[in-house]
């Protein structure tokens, strides 16, 4: 029997994020990274999204309010990606984060793809990438994709930004 294998159309529609402050969270994918805000619940819930779409990322303080981070040596999310439709608008990013002197904590060329990494106001980890075309994806001698984390070339990305 074949294995069943998921739709290649499938994507991942949204994320829900527990957070302490409402109005940070906001302050953070609002105003910083320049997600629209769709929807409020009273003062414990807000939707946003790119492009109003119903929400890419939805942020509540039903659980959390108030609360610490979690753990960071403990199970949950890693990190949520944020995928840019272009190198140009990756380094537009880029460049609004430096502007407003938000941390980044790390950076890197995977083949495939370009990342900024970072961390949002309750420290859930945060991707900000664009890929690569596919044909410009680097295969293995077999054909397979060949990942790999190396430096990323901040300034020739920032030069995008202005171009």
């Amino acid at each position: 029997m074949t294995p069943y294998t998921i739709p290649a159309q499938t994507r991942i529609g949204h994320i829900h994020l527990k957070v302490a402050d409402l109005d940070r969270a906001l302050a953070f994918y609002r105003d910083l990274l320049g997600f629209e805000l769709i929807t409020m619940y009273g003062d414990q819930a807000a939707f946003v999204s790119a492009g109003g779409y119903h929400h890419h990322i939805g942020l509540n303080t039903w659980q959390s309010k108030g609360g610490p981070p979690a753990p960071v040596r403990a199970a949950g999310l890693f990190h949520t990606a944020i995928l840019y439709p272009t190198r140009r608008d990756l380094a537009i990013a880029l460049q609004r984060l430096i502007e407003a002197k938000y941390p980044i904590t790390g950076a890197s060329d995977h083949g495939v793809s370009e990342a900024i990494y970072l961390n949002d106001p309750d420290q859930n980890g945060v991707e900000l990438y664009w890929d690569r075309p596919r044909e410009q994806w680097p295969l293995t001698a077999d054909g397979q994709i060949e990942m790999y984390t190396r430096s990323l070339d901040l300034h020739g990305l920032l030069a995008e930004a202005a171009s």
